[in-house]
């Protein structure tokens, strides 16, 4: 083996140093520019260290950046034969696409060896979502004559009314919150920035607890505006926690979580006829594919009623 100026590394450690380099480069840039989880990145990191072993052991020392269309397609049939869901191939396939994306928009490569192949097909999965009636009871099971209870009823009518993630509703401070023109201002993912109008329910039990219950949580100086019984802000899983065991004294699924509210919003507007796009921004979604799904809810819900009522259902 050649050995290289660094001690004894040869020519061909340091050509997988360099790869891991470019394959770190492209994650990097995955939580960037398009804020995904720590665990996404974790994932398509596996993915293609797992692509990238294969390559070396299949096609001698050939790294993923100068891989070829039928290397990849002849892995894709690889991970087929091996048993693994399509679900973890469509993961794969995204996290390849995208490395690829990110090689020619650097200027790397000019060839696009994955554009050819293609992904598996998956059954649309629709989110658990609620009708107007058991939202009310969510809404309306927190005990308002209590600070906690007050704030609670404040986070769920503002959930709904917005359809925000629940990082991006814990993370609220007060001056982005907007009690005069009935505004809320979300800096969302990949740090991109939105204005959701909110309706005069969800803006009334904001005010009330801005009045009345805020003050009583604060422990010291802090522009969070929804606080923990100890003068924090909220981690995620305490109001996952909150919903939970307001859904268990209600009896309502046991599967529904801060989430199932922002799917509620999105649902409920669709059903009444909102323009998808209107609600994509409200939703922050980069992508209209993605907001979507919420057309194919609107529809199922439709084939349930028509089952669930018509003598020939």
């Amino acid at each position: 083996a050649s050995v290289s100026p660094r001690g004894n590394a040869s020519v061909t450690e340091l050509a997988q140093e360099y790869q891991s380099k470019k394959i770190e480069a492209y994650l990097e840039s995955l939580w960037l520019e398009k804020g995904l989880s720590q665990n996404t990145i974790e994932a398509y990191r596996r993915d293609l260290a797992k692509t990238e072993n294969w390559l070396r052991c299949e096609r001698a020392t050939r790294t993923l950046d100068v891989a070829e269309q039928e290397d990849l397609q002849t892995f894709r049939e690889y991970l087929s034969d091996s048993g693994i869901s399509k679900k973890s191939i469509a993961r794969w396939f995204s996290a390849l696409k995208g490395f690829f994306d990110h090689l020619v928009r650097i200027g790397d490569i000019s060839n696009h060896p994955v554009r050819s192949i293609v992904g598996p097909k998956l059954a649309v999965s629709l989110p658990i979502s609620m009708s107007v009636g058991e939202v009310e009871e969510l809404l309306n099971a927190p005990d308002q004559t209590d600070v906690i209870g007050l704030r609670d009823k404040a986070m769920l009518e503002l959930l709904y009314a917005s359809g925000l993630r629940v990082s991006e509703l814990i993370g609220l401070v007060i001056g982005n919150v907007n009690l005069r023109q009935g505004v809320v201002k979300v800096i969302g993912k990949s740090r991109k920035e939105r204005l959701i109008p909110i309706g005069d329910s969800a803006l009334y039990w904001l005010q009330k607890y801005v009045e009345n219950g805020r003050q009583s949580l604060l422990k010291g100086p802090s522009s969070i505006l929804f606080l923990s019984r100890l003068g924090k802000k909220m981690t995620r899983q305490t109001f996952w926690h909150t919903i939970k065991k307001y859904c268990k004294t209600l009896g309502i699924d046991p599967k529904i979580s801060p989430h199932t509210l922002r799917h509620a919003f999105a649902t409920h507007l669709v059903d009444n006829g909102a323009d998808l796009r209107a609600v994509q921004m409200m939703l922050g979604h980069s992508d209209l594919s993605t907001t979507q799904i919420y057309t194919h809810v609107a529809k199922q819900r439709l084939k349930d009623l028509v089952q669930t009522h018509h003598p020939r259902g």
